[in-house]
């Protein structure tokens, strides 16, 4: 089993093109962006958009990263509860950020209506489900402290999470209307025609090999070429490769896998998940389920593939699958995949300050889509038109995660133990 994008469903599923020749020659811009993800591709999009020449530079393909291996939960807010968010940041910086990323799935859909992006877009909200009845207790905390941020959502009882998603695994949810589910490797790459269809030069299989500042301006060297530009933006989250001149900033990668059934027959698509909401649960090594299009389950939870552990996600997975819904037992996955989460010891965003007119931006941990697509938008703006106030959080000028390795390492082993005593027992 390998990361390679390729393996996934969202690869074999995706509707969008678009056209990214390799970068050769040297060329100019008033930005240059290296990552073709959310947040890459947005930001190329917004400053094209208000007048700026734009180049990108991507070491893969569009989305080949976090960006297309994801869930596909375009969700309102972070995973830390609004207080925890203000506890952090203090309460005026906190509230705005959840301002901003509460309006983000308006962002998202209102981008795939207007250019068209044939993403699978359904905005029927999410699901964020109580894994026993103990998971109440934080889904009551979260509903308490989204409604006093004027958050339309309610918290269901059993009954009704049992019905909406068509399990008795389930205890109870908290159900947002504003959040919905998309293909998320298409919708990476709409992002990126659409920038392309807006002027953004953009290049796939350029990746950069060197970052340098030369006189007043940026240079970003690729293989065959470089560009050079006022502004540079660092787009690559869990994804960065070593580049000479720029060190990699330190995120805690988090592997989340996942697998696809075929499609199922109307029959079951009556009763499970009828509504199509998007859900993930309160257990401590979450998992996840949604619906695609074709009528497809996808299930998934945190852990990685390609080692030694494998076989105790797959068979873990497998047996979550007949578990919660006992009528797929026997059902054959036929694409399995997994992806980087990049993560921050403080479970939030952070924008570096990397040197004059240059930012780096990463940690959404698992939240890329809406957080991804905003950040983005706001860091174009506040590159090309100086006006730091749109930015969502403040810039550091550093930033250090000491033990990543080690803290990385602390959550695959607790998947793996996780998924080893439950792969032993019943799911």
């Amino acid at each position: 089993m390998t990361s390679d994008l390729a393996s996934s469903l969202w690869h074999h599923t995706c509707r969008e093109q678009v056209n990214a020749p390799e970068l050769a020659g040297d060329v100019e811009a008033d930005l240059v962006v290296v990552g073709g993800g959310y947040t890459g591709c947005s930001a190329a999009l917004q400053a094209t958009r208000d007048g700026a020449s734009v180049c990108l530079v991507e070491a893969d393909e569009i989305g080949s990263g976090g960006s297309g291996r994801n869930v596909g939960l375009a969700n309102a807010g972070l995973w830390l509860p609004p207080r925890d968010i203000n506890a952090q940041l203090g309460e005026k910086a906190g509230k705005r950020l959840s301002q901003i990323l509460a309006e983000a799935p308006d962002t998202v859909f209102g981008l795939i209506e207007e250019f068209g992006i044939a993403c699978e877009a359904v905005r029927n909200g999410t699901l964020h489900c109580a894994h026993a009845p103990s998971g109440m207790g934080d889904l009551e905390n979260r509903h308490a402290q989204l409604v006093e941020t004027g958050a339309p959502v309610r918290l269901l009882g059993r009954d009704e999470a049992m019905a909406r998603v068509g399990s008795a695994q389930v205890h109870g949810a908290l159900f947002d209307p504003r959040a919905g589910t998309i293909q998320p490797l298409a919708y990476a790459r709409g992002l990126a025609r659409a920038a392309v269809e807006s002027g953004v030069a953009l290049h796939q299989k350029s990746p950069a090999t060197a970052i340098e500042r030369d006189g007043d301006f940026w240079r970003v060297r690729t293989p065959k070429g470089s560009v050079k530009a006022h502004a540079l933006l660092l787009a690559t989250n869990a994804y960065m490769k070593p580049v000479k001149g720029m060190k990699t900033p330190d995120v805690v990668p988090v592997h989340f896998f996942q697998g696809a059934t075929d499609p199922l027959d109307p029959a079951l698509l009556d009763k499970i998940l009828p509504g199509q909401e998007g859900c993930w649960d309160t257990a401590l090594v979450m998992s996840s389920w949604r619906r695609d299009e074709a009528g497809r389950l996808i299930v998934g939870a945190m852990g990685q593939l390609d080692h030694f552990a494998g076989a105790f996600h797959r068979n873990w997975l497998r047996r979550k699958l007949a578990s919660m819904f006992p009528e797929l037992g026997g059902v054959t996955l036929r694409q399995m995949w997994y992806g980087r989460i990049g993560m921050t010891l403080e479970h939030l965003p952070k924008i570096l300050s990397i040197g004059p007119n240059a930012m780096a931006c990463f940690g959404y941990s698992g939240r890329g889509i809406g957080p991804g697509t905003a950040f983005g938008q706001r860091m174009a703006k506040a590159l090309l038109g100086g006006r730091a106030d749109v930015l969502p959080v403040s810039p550091v000028e550093a930033h250090g995660l000491p033990f990543a390795g080690i803290r990385q390492a602390y959550y695959e082993t607790g998947a793996t133990l996780t998924h080893f005593v439950k792969d032993r027992g019943a799911g």
